[in-house]
């Protein structure tokens, strides 16, 4: 897949590959607390973002499972990360299940990107990926999250602490299946 090739289109996004053209934004959107405050709870320090967009994001995600680079196509411009990825369990990765994870630079919130975004991957993990369940975390406290996941039909599953974080696990079932 070329980098410019789209995995997925919206009205409004375009998703493909991270190209090395998207490491700067990637890091800027990692090192504002306001979107990391409840991925992390912290800024990423630029060396740590570097890395992570080198290690896990370049590239296109195997098999179509992972976070793609979120494009606003009027502004053809990278604003975050979203898709769909494995959904790991203590043995690894669970059959015929997926993560949604849904990332914007804080420019773009309250547009309704994030849910144009949701909606799109929850649609392809149905469809495209034949997934029987989609789950997703969010900590509490991010009610913009949560709303957007209800509005999808996510229902609240289980309340996880981890350390001082409380998440909440939310699913949503294919109900063609």
């Amino acid at each position: 897949m070329k980098d410019d090739t789209a995995v997925l289109e919206t009205e409004r996004l375009l998703f493909r590959a991270h190209a090395p053209r998207d490491r700067e934004a990637f890091c800027a959107i990692e090192a504002d607390p306001d979107v990391r405050r409840f991925v992390g709870r912290r800024p990423r320090p630029r060396e740590a973002a570097e890395r992570r967009f080198d290690e896990r994001f370049l590239g296109p995600p195997k098999r179509r499972m992972g976070l793609w680079a979120t494009v606003l196509k009027s502004e053809v411009r990278y604003i975050g990360y979203c898709g769909v990825y494995p959904h790991f369990g203590p043995a690894g990765p669970i059959a015929g299940e997926g993560s949604l994870g849904f990332t914007l630079d804080r420019a773009y919130w309250g547009r309704g990107l994030a849910m144009e975004a949701a909606r799109a991957f929850a649609a392809f993990g149905f469809g495209e990926l034949r997934l029987e369940r989609l789950v997703a975390s969010v900590e509490a406290g991010n009610a913009a999250s949560i709303h957007i996941l209800e509005k999808l039909g996510f229902a609240l599953c289980r309340l996880e602490k981890v350390g001082a974080r409380c998440l909440y696990q939310l699913e949503l079932r294919n109900p063609k299946v």
